[in-house]
């Protein structure tokens, strides 16, 4: 019974990290709500955080069960696996959900976003002048984000690095989505996009024994830029969670009414009924990426019609609310039975 229990847990842990994945890879939702929602938000942070000075001397002194064991390497390990596995699959069928199915998904993720405020929302007690403060704050630089104007693409590497950190907020700070940030910033296109293109096609070659891509300089490009930005989100994530850590620690309640403020203003970001708004050319024509899909500049928000598609998309909005409460309860019964 003890080893059913550690394999389903396991296999709950891949599962969180299939959902991160996915979350981080949508602009406009934010993974970090889904691991606060399940219930494994501090116990993320608290683990990041342990990839410190003392944790590369276990390392460096060969003492890698120690390093494991220190690090919550279990935990972080299989939640890395899922976020891999979903960033080459999960995601994927996103894109294609995105492309078909665009307002109900949206709708899903709109009710996912209600629901995560209701969650954080309903056990906080601690409403003073600061928190206040904190959630309007957090609120205000939700919506500014949502309503910037995106820059142009810029591959300079110092650049991608500074990306990668960005990009993992996502993970780290519930409600700020990383990848809308990207977008923002004009390299969601060539980092999430033709980078990853690149990696398929490398690996491809790699396994069908051919190696000409090491003499193609647009794919190496491409390559390094890839290794970059992931360096980037590693660097990104360590030293996020670290701050996160002391802040919660020392600064709990007004660092939750922020994140409540950021979930909240998020709500901008994914609204269901909007127009996509393209990136043109100097022409006036619409600008490609390496695969031909028209790339985002930005949306157009507007209130709907009472209609049929309307009503539906309406049901996918309480289903996304139903789903955060499934994951409620779900790490609930997760926290009882490690009690």
């Amino acid at each position: 019974m003890q080893s059913t229990r550690s394999l389903l847990d396991r296999l709950f842990l891949v599962i969180k990290g299939l959902g991160m994945g996915a979350a981080n890879k949508v602009p406009g939702v934010s993974g970090g709500v889904v691991a606060l929602v399940a219930g494994f938000y501090e116990e993320f942070i608290y683990s990041l955080q342990k990839i410190n000075g003392k944790a590369f001397k276990l390392l460096i002194n060969g003492r890698f069960k120690s390093f494991y064991r220190y690090i919550n390497g279990r935990f972080l390990t299989l939640l890395f696996f899922g976020m891999v596995v979903s960033y080459f699959s999960v995601s994927q069928v996103l894109d294609y959900l995105l492309k078909e199915y665009e307002l109900y998904v949206w709708s899903v993720f709109f009710g996912m976003i209600v629901g995560s405020i209701y969650y954080i929302s309903k056990d906080f007690k601690n409403w003073n002048t600061r928190t206040y403060i904190g959630i309007s704050i957090g609120i205000i630089i939700g919506l500014g984000i949502s309503f910037l104007d995106p820059a142009k693409e810029n591959d300079n590497l110092w650049f991608v690095f500074f990306c990668g950190m960005i990009s993992v907020s996502g993970m780290t700070l519930p409600g700020f989505s990383g990848s809308f940030i990207l977008i923002l910033l004009g390299n969601y296109v060539l980092l999430l996009v033709d980078s990853v293109n690149a990696l398929y096609s490398t690996i491809f070659d790699v396994f069908s024994g051919d190696f000409d891509f090491v003499s193609n300089p647009e794919r190496l490009r491409m390559l390094k830029v890839l290794a970059v930005f992931t360096l980037g989100s590693l660097a990104g994530l360590v030293t996020l969670s670290h701050i996160l850590n002391y802040v919660l620690k020392y600064y709990k309640n007004l660092t939750l009414s922020v994140l409540m403020g950021f979930i909240i203003g998020s709500l901008g970001v994914v609204w269901p009924w909007k127009k996509t708004i393209y990136k043109t050319m100097n022409d006036g024509s619409l600008m490609l990426d390496s695969t031909g899909e028209k790339v985002i500049a930005n949306y157009e928000r507007f209130m709907p019609d009472a209609t049929q598609e309307t009503f539906l998309a309406i049901g996918y909005v309480v289903l996304g609310i139903l789903i955060v409460l499934a994951l409620e309860i779900y790490g609930q019964r997760t926290r009882k039975v490690k009690v």
